[in-house]
């Protein structure tokens, strides 16, 4: 793997905000059912988003794919995912970029480069990712980058119902397609994937998730019996597969000797050491069934975790989501589910990862956060930076007319197994009915204490469309000091939402480089002990639902934070604690390396200022 050669960077802050409109909400008015409302404060203020797509030069709607003629009686619902988003940086300046892909034959995806100055443009044709959408070949549902080959330059995987691809990034933020040179040219309807070093030989490796069965040719059926057996523990979906990188550019199939075996209508699936035991697990979420714990046992293989109760709770999992709740150094793990009054409550999954302590998940999930509608993607972020992480919820499935609606027709499904519901010409016609549609976005306030009280606070900080959305990414775009929020929606627009939140509260980022571990670090664990608390983040590939946030781990930190104390798990299993870091600032942490810098920068470039912290120990654990 070659070494890092990025310098260390140090652009400030700027701390004047001007002309912020901000709305507050109070903490303690936890909402039962349908969620909470958001008490204005007279003179009280602190967050506000702006939606600024077009403004900064964003102009990208989603298409559906167009499938075999004889699902078009119900086309709107079978095809009604593809439209994600990831954050990446393909030219290496520091600036968050944007992919995000849409599905119809002939559609092109769209790489917004950021240029610096609070706008973007597309250059994704130039780039050669922008024509992937061709007849015969796939649909595009989201992308995963990484520096797969370890030169210094983002590589993407773009995963398909049909043939998902690989892209080699030439160094020029030119790519070469090398899907079949390295070993990866396989049907499989995708509906997840994520980069994973789960050997910790320092090479990334993929894992791939499918949702339909890859026996299917969507767009040519041989049969209509596509659709799941059950909407309780359904097996019949896409295979899953683990590809192990043999580190000279091409990957190998590993999946049976790795245990990976699984049918079950991969959604979404998030990588990290749940069990703190120094090897990445995957946490995966399934349509029409269970979510799976795959336990990595130190290289060699995963084994399913069968006594945490996931194996006997079906549900519709269609994201994973990791926080850090109350502020104690252990994650949460978040799972979007349905729930439509009237007709079906599954209720959104929200965990608490005790593995570490030997007692298992905890399921915490109440209220509002249970109860969001139908939910897709979603992502832990700290919005107005006082020190507790906040969470955004995007929901609706189709929203066609406000008058007529699917539900009736749907629960009449619900009780049917086997060939009635696997059976596509079973499924009524939708005609122009909705299914959960014109259902709004939710952004749950944590309130500053530990407490599980979160208050839907979408309309007081100003978002309040209703598109069917789907992946949700956060970022700070601007590099200002607070986390932005990108969706893209399902036939709709991708939006922007710039965060400007109120000044007085602090902040600090991490970019990691690994040398021992991959390149990008992914895997490894951050944990900042502050005043508030101990908060944990995992730098991640793939998060949310067809995802992926800015690599940089951003951590609020509120008022008076006090002295920091930074410790990084890398994936290699060295440990290394860090002390006297600036606050409000983004530092560049080197595997192995003392020395510390900050990068990025705010509304104003300031001139590097390399620094130096002293770091407090280092070492295997």
């Amino acid at each position: 793997m070659a070494s890092p050669s990025r310098p260390l960077r140090s652009l400030a802050v700027n701390g004047a905000f001007a002309g912020l409109l901000v709305f507050t909400w109070l903490e303690g008015h936890g909402a039962g059912g349908g969620g909470g409302t958001v008490p204005h404060a007279a003179g009280g203020s602190r967050l506000r988003f702006t939606e600024v797509s077009k403004a900064v030069g964003i102009d990208f709607t989603h298409r559906n794919a167009r499938l075999d003629k004889r699902l078009d009686h119900i086309a709107v619902q079978v095809a009604g995912t593809g439209a994600g988003v990831s954050v990446c940086d393909p030219n290496g300046d520091g600036w968050p970029d944007l992919y995000a892909t849409t599905s119809e034959d002939g559609a092109p995806n769209a790489l917004y480069l950021n240029r610096g100055d609070g706008t973007f443009e597309d250059r994704a044709a130039e780039a050669g990712l922008a024509d992937l959408n061709r007849a015969g070949e796939g649909a595009c549902q989201g992308s995963v980058w990484a520096d797969y080959d370890g030169d210094g330059h983002q590589d993407v995987f773009v995963y398909k119902w049909g043939r998902s691809e690989l892209y080699r990034n030439r160094g020029t933020c030119t790519f070469e397609d090398v899907t079949a040179a390295a070993g990866l040219l396989l049907w499989c309807n995708a509906g997840a994937a994520t980069w994973i070093d789960y050997d910790r030989d320092g090479q990334l490796d993929l894992y791939l998730g499918g949702y339909f069965a890859g026996e299917h040719d969507l767009w040519n059926l041989a049969t209509t019996r596509i659709m799941q057996d059950s909407y309780e523990f359904s097996n019949n979906g896409g295979r899953d597969y683990l590809f192990r990188n043999r580190g000279d550019g091409t990957f190998e199939d590993v999946s049976e000797r790795a245990g990976i075996q699984g049918t079950r209508w991969t959604y979404a699936v998030v990588a990290a050491d749940l069990d703190r035991d120094g090897w990445t697990d995957l946490y995966v979420a399934n349509d029409f069934g269970a979510e799976q714990l795959l336990l990595n046992r130190a290289g060699a293989r995963f084994e399913e975790a069968t006594d945490l109760g996931l194996e006997r709770e079906s549900k519709s999992g269609m994201c994973v989501a990791l926080g850090n709740l109350m502020n104690d150094g252990n994650l949460a793990i978040f799972v979007t589910n349905i729930s439509k009054a009237g007709f079906l409550f599954q209720g959104n999954n929200l965990r608490l990862n005790l593995l570490p302590e030997g007692k298992g998940l905890v399921q915490v999930a109440d209220g509002v956060v249970a109860d969001c509608g139908w939910a897709w993607g979603a992502q832990f972020g700290d919005l107005d930076r006082d020190g507790w992480q906040d969470l955004i919820v995007l929901n609706g499935y189709v929203s066609a007319s406000r008058e007529r609606d699917y539900w009736y027709q749907m629960s009449k499904l619900g009780g049917g197994a086997g060939d009635v519901v696997a059976d596509a010409a079973n499924w009524p016609p939708m005609e122009d009915r909705s299914l959960s549609g014109y259902e709004r976005t939710r952004v749950l306030m944590h309130p500053p204490r530990r407490s599980l009280d979160f208050v839907d606070a979408a309309a007081a900080v100003g978002i309040d469309d209703e598109y069917d959305g789907r992946a949700a990414a956060l970022s700070d775009l601007d590099r200002d000091g607070d986390l932005d929020v990108v969706v893209a929606n399902q036939l709709g627009p991708l939006l922007v939402y710039r965060n400007d939140v109120a000044p007085g509260r602090h902040w600090i980022g991490f970019e990691l480089t690994g040398v021992q571990s991959n390149r990008e670090a992914l895997g490894a664990e951050v944990t900042v002990e502050f005043a508030g608390g101990k908060q944990a983040q995992v730098a991640l590939s793939a998060a949310g639902f067809c995802a992926q946030n800015d690599r940089q781990l951003f951590f609020g930190l509120g008022e008076e934070p006090g002295p920091l104390q930074v410790e990084v798990r890398w994936p290699s299993g060295q440990v290394q604690s860090f002390d006297g870091l600036a606050l409000d600032r983004t530092h560049e942490l080197i595997e192995g390396d003392a020395r510390q810098g900050s990068a990025q920068g705010g509304a104003h470039h300031v001139p590097p200022d390399v620094e130096v912290a002293a770091e407090s120990g280092e070492g295997d654990r």
